[in-house]
């Protein structure tokens, strides 16, 4: 009898198992064949599976798998504020990445504890980038270990940042979402330096920085106002002054215009980040405010390294958002 507590994936498995009607299949794929020869298997099972595709069946395919739906972006807006971003991104100390599309199987699950399911896997032993951060923090680790290996209690920051578009399996819900979007990420790793100070630096120069970036959207045509920062505390108040003053103060001072503040109800993102996490949201042209950047604090960078001194912050601006969304209304 089917437990009422199962999910809709084990059903779904259950079910395959029982068309495949070979005992044991499951472990041998999962524990038995090694990575590479579980890639040889299944390169000649989609050798086979492409050798069937006829044009008729592969323009049906094209047409209704959301994968594969090209961008509604004007590419050349898109080209355009590209490069204006990347001068912003150098301007504050960034140095920018082009990413591969892909990155090792178990990125998203492995750095940012992200269902697998969630993600484009690959027959390579890959996925499709989901998040241009985690494979950021990848790369920060790499630069970051090399520093210590330098000098063990090196204090050097790394700070690196991608344009990246991205591709995630999970259906959105809302207006003008998409299975692959442009993305700006985001990545701050040091070592902890006291008193909450490599954190508080680190979020206000990204802060800052994705502030910058929202400007250079109006010199592509985009009505972007009425922006607004807020940082929470994660820690039940034991950083919020530092926060206030190291955080909220400094981009107050930096960017008049914007308004900041606390937002003492956030509830997303809670367990992904830790210590504090930080949204930035913007008024459209039709009047709807909408969150256009979200960052935070997490671990990664110390989980990688085995280090609990590393410090990583990470964020990220929906680029194709806002260029989709921020267009003057006709």
């Amino acid at each position: 009898m089917d437990r009422p507590d199962r999910t809709e994936a084990e059903r779904r498995l259950d079910r395959v198992l029982r068309a495949a009607d070979t005992p044991g299949l499951l472990a041998a794929l999962t524990e038995r064949l090694s990575p590479s020869d579980l890639q040889t298997l299944l390169l000649e099972a989609y050798r086979h599976r492409a050798a069937a595709v006829t044009p008729s069946r592969l323009l049906a395919a094209y047409e209704s798998n959301r994968f594969t739906t090209p961008s509604g972006v004007d590419p050349l807006d898109l080209a355009r504020f590209e490069v204006a971003c990347h001068e912003r991104l150098a301007e504050r100390g960034f140095v920018a990445l082009a990413l591969s599309p892909v990155s090792p199987l178990g990125t998203s699950a492995a750095v940012a504890a992200v269902d697998q399911n969630n993600v484009l896997t690959t027959v390579r032993n890959t996925e499709v980038v989901s998040d241009p951060t985690n494979v950021l923090a990848l790369e920060c680790a790499l630069r970051r270990r090399e520093l210590l290996r330098a000098a063990p209690r090196s204090r050097q920051p790394v700070r690196l940042a991608a344009m990246h578009r991205v591709l995630r399996a999970q259906v959105f819900e809302g207006r003008g979402t998409m299975a692959h979007f442009a993305l700006l990420g985001l990545c701050s790793a040091g070592r902890d330096t006291g008193s909450f100070g490599f954190e508080t630096t680190a979020v206000a120069d990204q802060i800052a920085t994705h502030v910058g970036v929202l400007e250079l959207a109006r010199d592509v045509g985009r009505e972007v106002s009425d922006v607004r920062v807020t940082v929470t505390d994660l820690t039940g108040g034991r950083h919020r002054t530092a926060l206030r003053e190291r955080v909220l103060d400094r981009v107050a001072a930096e960017h008049p215009d914007v308004a900041v503040g606390f937002d003492d109800e956030r509830e997303h993102g809670v367990g992904y980040y830790l210590d504090a996490c930080f949204e930035i949201r913007a008024r459209m042209p039709d009047g709807e405010q909408i969150s256009v950047v979200d960052g935070g604090l997490v671990r990664w960078t110390a989980k990688l390294l085995d280090n609990a001194k590393e410090r990583l912050a990470i964020s990220g601006l929906g680029v194709e958002r806002l260029l989709a969304e921020f267009r003057p209304e006709p």
